[in-house]
């Protein structure tokens, strides 16, 4: 047997939702599938997106353009940052993973919750960080302890708002008082993948903390809201300092082209970013009220997919939900068995859901 990397052997891979072809195969199903599982937007892709790699899908035959030129400008022009702050990759996974392949050296220690979004835990792993690990309290990122726990040895502190499964996040004020806290010399990643999704006055813009400090990586994708999950494509904004050194370990065409020609169409369509809001909005409040008459706990979201508490091995319900054509996500690698994450659909998907729900606990 050949010798792995000692980092390498206690890494638990990632396990993405299961594909609806992958479920058909397994359980012979018929009729409507749906998937809740991977917090995709129900709704599709943004049609200007549509309309965009179409017109460009003959191109595909050419290498990507290497800088994201035109893709950083639409960035810059939306968001007001220059292209020498704003970073591109596949999806903002490969952003996280970059970070650590800049900063990381065997034996640094980086900060982040438990649970919180689990490729964290898998990058510190892969090159060898100390990972400090915050329980969190009341399904949120108890920032006080962590702010605590940052010493001299402390290269990362990361915080997914809202967080990746709960769906709570940190509130203007206190994140205000967390990145003053946090030492120049630790980077402070904000990963905001599902920020679009937020209009609460309490939710801070992690691009606001760009201007008066440079340690700050935030980061936000094209697979949620724009409906673009699978072209992968996420972006970032930081330092040119921290952004130089991403650049430096990143792999070259890292982000393809037709992905990049979508994302900036995407960046235009206002109206399905609102009507993609706009039923998650709908979504949430119909599902809140559909799950308190089934007697099921929840934790109230800033995301698009609610957790929800069974108070039993969540794994039957995940199981009898998707022989029923509905596809959820078990969160035991959260440490949370009794729960599910389960996406906010289509109205129609919303109501299937609960249907399925009803069927099996009455």
């Amino acid at each position: 047997m050949i010798e792995l990397r000692n980092f390498v052997k206690n890494i638990k891979p990632y396990k993405p939702g299961k594909p609806i072809e992958e479920v058909i195969k397994e359980l012979g199903l018929t009729g409507e599938i749906i998937k809740l599982a991977s917090n995709e937007n129900p709704l599709g892709a943004s049609p200007l997106a549509i309309k965009a790699m179409s017109e460009k899908i003959d191109d595909s035959h050419l290498y990507p353009d290497d800088n994201c030129f035109y893709l950083k400008h639409r960035l810059s022009e939306k968001f007001g940052i220059p292209t020498a702050n704003t970073i591109v990759g596949s999806g903002s996974v490969e952003l996280i993973e970059l970070i650590f392949k800049a900063y990381v050296n065997p034996g640094d220690e980086v900060i982040m919750s438990e649970p919180s979004f689990i490729m964290y835990k898998i990058a510190c792993q892969i090159f060898g960080g100390e990972r400090v690990a915050v329980p969190l309290v009341g399904h949120a990122h108890d920032i006080d302890a962590m702010a605590q726990k940052i010493n001299s040895k402390t290269k990362i502190v990361i915080l997914d708002n809202p967080i990746n499964p709960t769906g709570t996040i940190v509130a203007k004020k206190k994140m205000d008082h967390f990145v003053d806290a946090v030492p120049p010399d630790v980077i402070l990643v904000l990963d905001e993948a599902y920020h679009e999704y937020i209009e609460d006055a309490t939710y801070p813009n992690g691009l606001d903390y760009l201007k008066k400090h440079s340690n700050i990586m935030v980061l936000h994708t094209f697979s949620k809201i724009y409906g673009l999950a699978g072209l992968r494509v996420g972006y970032g904004f930081g330092s040119e300092e921290i952004v130089g050194a991403m650049m430096k370990v990143r792999l070259p065409f890292n982000v393809n082209r037709i992905g990049q020609i979508a994302a900036g169409a995407a960046l235009g369509d206002e109206d399905f970013v609102k009507h993609s809001r706009n039923n998650n909005e709908a979504g949430k409040e119909f599902l809140y009220n559909e799950l308190r008459s089934l007697g099921l706990k929840y934790t109230p979201t800033f995301g698009n997919f609610i957790l929800v508490d069974f108070k039993r091995d969540a794994k039957d319900i995940f199981e009898a939900a998707q022989r029923k054509g509905v596809i959820t996500r078990t969160v035991y690698e959260y440490g949370l068995p009794t729960s599910l994450r389960i996406t906010i659909g289509s109205p129609s998907q919303n109501k299937q859901l609960i249907n399925t729900l009803q069927e099996f606990l009455r």
